[in-house]
């Protein structure tokens, strides 16, 4: 196994996802390019919408591995100092939208899979997803059907290469009170503000009982609040948005059923219960390993596409959390080395 060849190819399929931009559901022209790599190296693909699915010589004795990761970016932030579609390499770090979040992890996986396919101790899967950013119905949930039955997956998010076998769940909830608009200098009607205060000090100060040693606390933040129309109008709707962050140990329907049976004045409804908290025990085969191989498992407080699998995960990916979604995001050459190594042994390692 020659890593640095590899390195090189996952390496030069990044520059050319990086030329082409993936904002979240625009990611065709990348699936493009990630499809033609792939048959380049001689691998069968099915194209599923944006998702690019390789599932090849399935053995039943063999437990069946999803290798996973996402094509799509968020947008580019103003900050940038450099151009986020021209990809640069100064020293060890390749820079560029999306080499970290999660271009490293994609292009890693894709080639453990070329290294190992049909030698390791599992049967590999590798899916390209998109529309991760968003956790839009194109993404993941359309593909899984397409999907054998898998029995574990790794998830090439920035982790630096330690197994994130927590992750919080996510629920938005938008919420109203309602009163009565009047003229402000008359003291008439209902202030819906008012209406709606008694409600939002409850969300500010409830804490939620149940603390998960991997992920902490459920939290919850409004962040969002609008009401009114002008000066001298009194509002007679206060709309606000919650954000809820959930750990293992409360489901998105309990709480939003919680939540709803404590508010006085305001009226609840959840965009969403998809995205719940998920979690892979520390005794699970994959997550021993990576304890003897010297990785520290941990609980990761940002949402993936672990959230929509109905199947044991854990995060596991090159490159940092912190860099992900920030100007001058760069992902480390030797990460990526690091990183197709570091799988290799993972995966086949007696």
């Amino acid at each position: 196994m020659d890593i640095k060849q590899y390195t090189n190819d996952a390496v030069e399929l990044l520059m050319q996802l990086i030329k082409t931009p993936s904002v979240s559901r625009e990611e065709a022209a990348a699936a493009d390019i990630l499809a033609d790599f792939i048959g380049k190296w001689g691998m069968p693909y099915e194209r599923i919408g944006n998702n690019i699915l390789i599932q090849e010589n399935i053995d039943p004795e063999k437990p069946t591995l999803l290798l996973n990761a996402h094509i799509d970016t968020v947008k580019p932030v103003a900050s940038w100092t450099r151009d986020p579609f021209t990809p640069t390499i100064k020293g060890d770090r390749l820079y560029g939208l999306g080499a970290n979040d999660c271009g490293g992890g994609l292009v890693s996986l894709l080639q453990v899979y070329r290294i190992l396919r049909g030698e390791a101790n599992y049967n590999l899967v590798y899916l390209a997803s998109c529309e991760e950013e968003v956790s839009g119905e194109n993404g993941f949930s359309l593909a899984l059907s397409h999907l054998p039955k898998i029995d574990v997956a790794i998830v090439g998010e920035p982790t630096g290469m330690h197994p994130a076998i927590a992750e919080k769940g996510l629920m938005v909830i938008d919420g109203v009170a309602r009163g009565k608009s009047g003229h402000a200098a008359r003291n008439e009607g209902v202030n819906a503000i008012y209406e709606a205060l008694d409600d939002l000090l409850w969300l500010r100060d409830y804490r939620f009982k149940k603390e998960s040693p991997l992920l902490g606390a459920t939290q919850m933040t409004v962040t969002v609040i609008n009401s009114g129309t002008q000066h001298n109008v009194v509002p007679d709707e206060c709309h606000f948005v919650i954000d809820v962050r959930t750990n293992e140990y409360y489901q998105n329907e309990y709480l939003f059923s919680f939540l709803q049976k404590h508010m006085k004045k305001s009226e609840l409804k959840a965009r969403s219960f998809r995205l719940s908290s998920s979690h892979i025990p520390v005794g699970n085969p994959l997550v021993q390993k990576s304890i003897k191989m010297g990785m520290v498992p941990f609980g990761s407080p940002t949402l993936s596409d672990q959230a929509l699998m109905p199947f044991p995960s854990m995060k596991l990916g090159p490159g940092e959390s912190c860099r992900s979604h920030s100007a001058d995001e760069f992902i480390c050459i030797s990460e990526i080395a690091n990183a197709i190594e570091a799988y290799c042994n993972l995966l086949n390692e007696k």
